[in-house]
């Protein structure tokens, strides 16, 4: 794998930056397809966009700085390392408070809003960890199974180890979960229905995939990495609003 794909003059094009890129401008370009048969203010997709992205990228970088605390003090100038060091869920839960935020001040249904945005959020989320796969961050632990890859020229990954492909394992999860959350999507469904899926499926998905993660470096809580404890709180809060809007629908429908 290799992140510098191309050379032009004093420019050098990374393929991390290129596919997160293009995540970004993929799922803009759904969000905008499938925003034209709600008839959705194409600006609000604009705004909502730029402000969830912005936002979900300093989010990201937050986490990452909280996560890695002990080593800011020891070493204040890992601050000044923006190009690299995010957490996905921080990113996650940046750009959705960002919505929030605006859909409140826009008098928007937000969760309508977050239905329409969910699936693009996780196609970005797959061309984002090709995007790791070049750079060889995020990487797997050592291994010898034949699903191994192994890196040459990484400034992550342990290069000439062979290492499990968690990269490919949440990318493929990724795109797979964009795919059927586009297929839920059809069918008339409750207002965040969608959305719930969508935390549910990912925080599962990816609470499985970090055991076979090898990069310490993110960050631990007891037995669990950051990110598996956060997948756990996001994902018994997701079920408890589910239940709790059961409950309530049940009421309503008895009186």
């Amino acid at each position: 794998m290799k992140n510098e794909l191309l050379q032009i003059g004093p420019v050098t094009i990374y393929g991390y930056g290129l596919m997160i890129a293009l995540g970004i401008l993929a799922a803009y370009m759904v969000v905008v397809h499938r925003a034209k048969s709600r008839r959705i203010d194409p600006s609000h997709i604009s705004s909502l966009t730029i402000w969830s992205v912005l936002f979900g990228f300093i989010a990201a970088k937050l986490l990452y700085w909280i996560t890695q605390w002990n080593n800011i003090i020891e070493d204040p100038r890992l601050l000044l390392e923006l190009s690299g060091g995010f957490v996905v869920y921080g990113g996650i839960i940046g750009g959705i408070l960002a919505g929030y935020v605006y859909c409140k001040k826009k008098n928007l249904n937000f969760l309508q809003s977050l239905d329409l945005f969910v699936p693009s959020i996780a196609l970005a989320q797959g061309f984002g960890r090709i995007g790791c796969l070049l750079a060889g961050c995020c990487y797997g632990e050592e291994t010898n199974h034949w699903l191994g890859i192994t890196f040459h020229e990484s400034h992550y990954a342990p290069n000439g180890v062979k290492l499990m492909p968690t990269q490919i394992f949440e990318s493929v999860f990724s795109f797979a979960l964009f795919f059927l959350l586009l297929y839920i999507a059809k069918r008339k469904k409750p207002d965040g229905f969608v959305a719930s899926l969508y935390l549910l499926f990912y925080s599962l998905g990816r609470f499985v995939i970090e055991f076979y993660r090898g990069d310490i470096i993110r960050g631990s809580v007891g037995l669990f990495s950051t990110s598996q404890l956060i997948a756990v709180l996001v994902f018994l809060a997701t079920c408890a609003i589910l239940i709790s809007r059961w409950i309530k629908s049940n009421r309503v429908s008895h009186t």
